[in-house]
């Protein structure tokens, strides 16, 4: 019964955290400011609630040099994956930029066998292709039809996924550290990074743009990740696997609903391709000719 009711537990906090992803496109085009001040005010503003609840938890672990390294290089990475999506949506919109930026498995699966030495599992591979397949048709090459834009639009996502694996790989070395400490010094290091470069006009800030600014660092920060790493501690990797893919689908609801964005078919298609692709990977699903997904 206990692990039911932490499983149950973990379910209701990974959609909430899923869907509140799947909205952060939305809050940072309605906020109307340029990518370098969103991403500066998401981690002033976020910092400060995580390391606040921290600080009246009581919860800080102290940190050898090995470890204060991987947190930069995870938080640099970090910030720049925020970087590099957030200019995505300019380009390709927000649910083709959602959508290829969840090709970041696959990027940790090369990582993790380069830099690591775990074994690649080539039986993944054929979804690795199916996803960058879907990839190719999502630009539109076939037909033109997107121009450069497009094409800016999807290379900054995957970018913006290459970078966010790298975080994820930093991160794994970070075990025994609480998610809350790891996450708001990162934040931290967000600050330091984009102070000299960010030169927000805040008394031309409107309520709509404070409005947007403060849930993104407040809500999709704060609240967001305490959401996901309670989740992470309650569910299996398949259950949080399969939860993630609200993300996407949400991004795809704002974008045709909010912004009425029309997708084309073949974009379409690639987009199914590509969600398809990543969840056959990350629930280790049979591929052809009999081969089995190793984990």
């Amino acid at each position: 019964m206990g692990n039911q009711q932490a499983g149950a537990g973990g379910t209701w906090r990974m959609v909430a955290a899923m869907a509140l992803s799947g909205t952060i496109g939305w809050f940072v085009v309605t906020s109307g400011q340029p990518t370098l001040d969103v991403v500066f005010f998401r981690c002033l503003l976020g910092g400060a609630s995580l390391l606040g609840v921290l600080t009246l938890q009581r919860g800080w672990v102290r940190m050898d040099k090995a470890r204060m390294g991987w947190l930069v290089l995870g938080g640099v990475t970090l910030i720049l994956n925020w970087l590099c999506l957030f200019s995505a949506y300019a380009y390709s919109g927000i649910s083709i930029a959602t959508v290829v930026y969840h090709t970041q498995p696959f990027f940790l699966l090369i990582l993790t066998a380069v830099f690591q030495r775990e074994p690649f599992p080539f039986g993944r591979l054929p979804w690795l292709l199916l996803a960058f397949v879907g990839v190719m048709l999502i630009t539109g090459l076939e037909h033109g039809a997107q121009g450069m834009a497009m094409l800016a639009g999807i290379g900054l996502a995957m970018l913006a996924a290459l970078l966010y694996a790298i975080t994820t790989m930093a991160t794994r070395r970070l075990q025994g550290i609480p998610p809350g400490q790891i996450a708001g010094l990162q934040m931290v290091i967000g600050v330091l990074m984009l102070a000299p470069l960010a030169h927000p006009a805040v008394g031309t800030f409107t309520g709509q743009a404070w409005g947007a600014l403060l849930a993104l660092g407040l809500i999709h920060t704060g609240v967001m990740y305490t959401l996901l790493y309670g989740a992470f501690q309650r569910l299996s990797v398949v259950s949080i696997a399969t939860l993630s893919f609200i993300y996407p689908l949400v991004a795809i609801v704002i974008d045709v609903a909010v912004f009425d964005v029309v997708l084309g078919p073949l974009q379409l298609a690639g987009m199914a391709l590509v969600l398809l692709g990543v969840i056959a990977n990350q629930l280790g699903w049979s591929v052809p000719l009999g081969i089995r997904a190793r984990n």
